[in-house]
């Protein structure tokens, strides 16, 4: 382990939950404001964004099919995308609300900060009101002395995506 990489990782030891929680819910701020730029500076360059299948929660990509297998290069397609008006499904923009809650964090282990929370995210969008529910997953890392983003695997809890359609929005 470097130097750097040490620090970091002792670094990761001193953060609480309420910093994890802030930035949870900054990520969930800006979601809803559909600030996808700013979004993204939540993500190192090496991030993921992966949500399984419902039928398959456990599924890992390359393996199993899943909903969504971004790393940062797609991750910024997406939002030049969500941010066009060619995106048909979402322009004008859905009206969502982002809610997370019951955040937990395990032990640092390889340099990453696990942690587990709890969503909720209503999309409002043509008289029509969609819910998504299932938990996050994600590994959190210290680059430049702050708090960001590895990676994020959105599992839901629904068993059926029927009822909110699609995943056309970022959870």
């Amino acid at each position: 382990m470097s130097v750097m990489t040490e620090s970091a990782a002792a670094g990761l030891h001193a953060v609480g939950r309420a910093e994890v929680e802030d930035l949870l819910f900054h990520e969930a701020e800006l979601l809803d404001r559909w600030d996808l730029d700013e979004w993204l500076d939540l993500y190192t360059e090496d991030a993921s964004y992966v949500v399984p299948a419902n039928d398959l929660p456990g599924g890992e990509s390359g393996r199993d099919m899943v909903l969504i297998d971004d790393n940062r290069v797609r991750m910024v397609a997406r939002v030049t995308r969500l941010k066009s008006r060619k995106a048909h499904r979402e322009y004008p923009h859905s009206n969502t609300s982002h809610q997370v809650s019951n955040v937990r964090l395990a032990p640092v282990a390889d340099g990453e900060l696990p942690v587990k929370a709890e969503f909720t995210v209503w999309r409002f969008r043509n008289g029509r009101e969609d819910c998504y529910v299932g938990h996050y997953r994600m590994r959190l890392v210290l680059s430049s002395g702050q708090l960001r983003i590895r990676s994020k695997r959105c599992v839901l809890a629904m068993s059926t995506l029927r009822s909110a359609g699609d995943v056309a929005i970022i959870l």
